[in-house]
């Protein structure tokens, strides 16, 4: 694990369009530097298509077949009230995810944890902002297409457009506070969901664990940079 070192934070109210509380952060908080932007020291890939993720400009690009890459420092299964601030680039179709409160696994889609999505322009209707299948941001491909809910009964709010575009950084943002996770993108809070007592789903869930990256599909080019946890006491 690297050397925490202090850091002030601080942002400010934010004008929504999703929800209309504002996202709260931190004034002064730890730091814990998750990726040197040279290698993947403290990083675990799963087993199956390791080869998925590189480093490249410093950044770590998901290239490849599905994988996920799990952060394995200190402490990392423990992580549990935080911000998590990246910086992220997609690429036209792209789709990936970061999970939060995960577990390593060595391949398949982690089931353990839950999952922000990451996703601007490729097919799945569930864009960037989303905690994945649980409280979506939904952008559709066309306005005749009616959202089909159901088993998929979650939508948190449907938008014209996704929060960013591709081939642009973005600041990605998510916090996970006594049960209750946020994400915002270049300062939009865009979900708040506070898991439900008596929550049915016991992998799928908030509690505390480690943090994932996830390499989707072959077509799908993310990159990933500026990696910083906060710990909230």
């Amino acid at each position: 694990m690297h050397p925490a070192r202090l850091a002030l934070t601080a942002f400010g109210l934010v004008s929504l369009t999703a929800c209309t509380t504002a996202f709260e952060t931190a004034d002064a908080q730890a730091e814990i530097v998750l990726f040197d932007g040279e290698t993947l020291n403290g990083w675990k890939p799963t087993e199956e298509n390791p080869e998925s993720f590189k480093v490249k400009d410093g950044a770590i690009v998901t290239d490849g077949p599905r994988a996920h890459l799990f952060y394995d420092g200190e402490g990392a299964e423990a992580f549990a009230d935080f911000e998590l601030s990246l910086k992220v680039k997609t690429t036209p179709g792209s789709n990936s995810g970061v999970f939060v409160h995960s577990k390593y696994q060595t391949e398949g889609w982690p089931s353990h944890g839950v999952e922000a999505q990451v996703n601007a322009t490729q097919g799945d209707f569930r864009k960037t902002g989303s905690v994945y299948a649980i409280a979506d941001i939904r952008v559709y491909e066309s306005d005749v297409i009616a959202p089909t809910l159901g088993f998929d009964s979650n939508a948190y709010t449907t938008r014209s457009a996704p929060p960013h575009v591709d081939n642009e950084w973005f600041d990605y943002l998510i916090r996970v506070e006594d049960g209750t996770i946020s994400t915002s993108v270049n300062g939009e809070l865009l979900v708040k969901w506070t898991q439900p007592e008596g929550w049915p789903d016991t992998e799928r869930r908030l509690g505390s664990g480690t943090i994932a990256l996830q390499a989707h599909d072959p077509d799908s080019i993310v990159y990933y940079k500026d990696i910083i946890l906060r710990p909230i006491d």
